[in-house]
C-alpha cells in the first residue's frame, strides 16, 4: 500500500515537472526504477517508456487547449524520431547497466552544460496565434530527430532532454512553444518506443497503474501550471534537475 502510494505520488510530480519543462519526466523515472527498485535497465526504460507516453498525451492535450502547439514542426519531428526509436528499443537489450548508467549520465550532464553556458532566451511567446516559426534547417531537424528517437528508446527519456534544447539554441523556437511542441512529439514517438518495448516484455506493468495515472494527472496540472512561470525559470530546472541525476548515475558507477 506505501508502496503504491508512493509511486502515484512520483507519477504526479513526474507528469507536473515533466510537462512543465516538456522532456516527459523519464529522466526521473529511470533512475528511479534502477537504483530504488532495482530494475534491469531494459526493464526500466520499457516501463518508462509507457509512462512517459501517457504523461506526453496528457501534456498535449493540455497545451493543444492553450494553442501552444507547432503542429507542422511537430509531425515533421515526430516522423523521423520513429525508426529510431524502434532500432533504440532493440539494440538495448545488449547493454550492460554500468555502461547504460554512465553512458545516459554522460548524456544529460553534456546537455545540461550546454544549456547553463548559453544565454538564455527571454522571449516569450503564450500561443501560437502570436508565433512566427523561424527559418530553421529541416533536414539538420530531421535528423537530430532521428538520433533522438535512437538515444531516447535506449534511455527511456522521451528525448524532450534533447528536442527542447536543439528547438531553442539551435532552431531559435521561443520556450513557450518548444516545450508544448516537444511534448507533443512525445505523445507521438514515445508511444512508438513504449510499445516496441512492450512487444519484446520490456515493461513491467504492475507499476502502470500507479505511476501512469500519476503522470496523467499531474500533466494536466503541470499544463495549467506553465504559463504562469516564466521560461528562464523552467530552463534552469530543467538544467539543475539533469545535472542531480547525471552525476547520480556516474557516481554510483566508478
Amino acid at each position: 500500500m506505501i508502496e503504491s502510494i508512493f509511486l502515484f505520488a512520483v507519477g504526479i510530480f513526474v507528469g507536473m515537472f515533466g510537462t512543465l519543462i516538456g522532456v516527459g519526466g523519464g529522466f526521473i523515472i529511470v533512475p528511479l526504477l534502477t537504483i530504488v527498485f532495482q530494475f534491469t535497465p531494459q526493464l526500466a526504460v520499457g516501463t518508462s517508456m509507457v509512462i512517459v507516453s501517457l504523461n506526453a498525451i496528457s501534456g498535449t492535450i493540455a497545451y493543444i487547449r492553450q494553442r501552444r502547439v507547432d503542429y507542422k514542426t511537430g509531425l515533421l519531428f515526430a516522423s523521423a524520431t520513429l525508426p529510431g526509436s524502434f532500432f533504440g528499443a532493440y539494440l538495448l537489450q545488449s547493454i550492460s547497466k554500468p555502461v547504460f548508467d554512465i553512458s545516459f549520465g554522460i548524456l544529460m550532464l553534456c546537455i545540461s552544460i550546454y544549456i547553463g553556458i548559453r544565454k538564455q532566451p527571454v522571449l516569450e511567446i503564450l500561443s501560437i496565434d502570436s508565433f512566427q516559426r523561424p527559418d530553421y534547417n529541416k533536414f539538420l531537424g530531421m535528423f537530430i530527430s532521428f538520433l533522438v528517437g535512437f538515444i531516447a528508446s535506449m534511455a527511456g527519456i522521451g528525448g524532450g532532454v534533447v528536442h527542447v534544447p536543439a528547438m531553442i539554441y539551435l532552431f531559435g523556437f521561443p520556450p513557450f512553444i518548444a516545450i508544448p511542441t516537444s511534448h507533443f512529439i512525445l505523445a507521438i514517438s514515445a508511444t512508438f518506443a513504449g510499445g516496441s518495448h512492450a512487444y519484446i516484455g520490456e515493461v513491467e506493468w504492475s507499476f502502470i497503474p500507479y505511476l501512469g495515472l500519476g503522470a496523467v494527472i499531474g500533466a494536466q496540472i503541470g499544463g495549467r501550471m506553465s504559463h504562469k512561470i516564466k521560461s528562464i525559470w523552467i530552463i534552469r530546472a530543467l538544467l539543475v534537475v539533469m545535472m542531480i541525476v547525471a552525476i547520480r548515475l556516474i557516481g554510483r558507477n566508478l
